[in-house]
């Protein structure tokens, strides 16, 4: 039980030291929404978080579920990240490695990925150009191998179209 406890003691600490620093109070309820997001691998919007909340303390409100996403981005604890089907996931940031992301336009699976070469041209283009970058996200959307063998219309995205994104829930509502 006592690993289940320090299990997310450092990113505690980081989310104390944060809330503190606003001016603001540790509370059970943002406790309580920092440890379902951090147990959660998955991209969450602040509704899919909203109800796996409500499934442990029904008392807990959306704008608190929002908010305490907000604070959790400010301390590096979670990113925000926007696969193109117009909603703000997030997901974990602190002590997890960069990657980037495949999203199928059709069933909406996300694939996480990390590529070296990719990193090393970009940090190529950026020297080339005397650009110093502090982050980036690559997004390349498509049709996962499952949409592939399915697909039975070539509806191609206009050049310069944002693609239409069907996005699953994770809380399967």
């Amino acid at each position: 039980m006592a690993a289940k406890k320090d299990e997310f003691k450092k990113e505690h600490e980081i989310f104390l030291e944060h809330i503190q620093r606003s001016g603001l109070r540790r509370t059970a309820q943002r406790d309580l929404i920092m440890d379902i997001f951090l147990r959660t691998e998955d991209h969450l919007t602040s509704e899919d978080l909203y109800w796996l909340v409500q499934k442990e303390d029904p008392s807990v409100g959306n704008t608190t579920v929002y908010r305490t996403l907000k604070l959790l981005t400010e301390a590096g604890l979670a990113r925000e990240v926007r696969f193109g089907d117009n909603k703000t996931y997030y997901e974990h940031h602190y002590n997890h490695e960069h990657h980037d992301h495949m999203i199928c336009t059709e069933c909406g699976e996300i694939f996480e990925f990390f590529s070296p070469e990719i990193e090393s041209l970009q940090d190529k283009m950026a020297d080339k150009l005397g650009f110093r970058p502090t982050h980036h996200s690559l997004r390349i959307w498509g049709l996962c191998k499952s949409c592939q063998k399915v697909e039975t219309s070539g509806h191609a995205v206009a050049s310069g179209a944002q693609p239409k994104v069907r996005m699953r829930s994770v809380t399967g509502s």
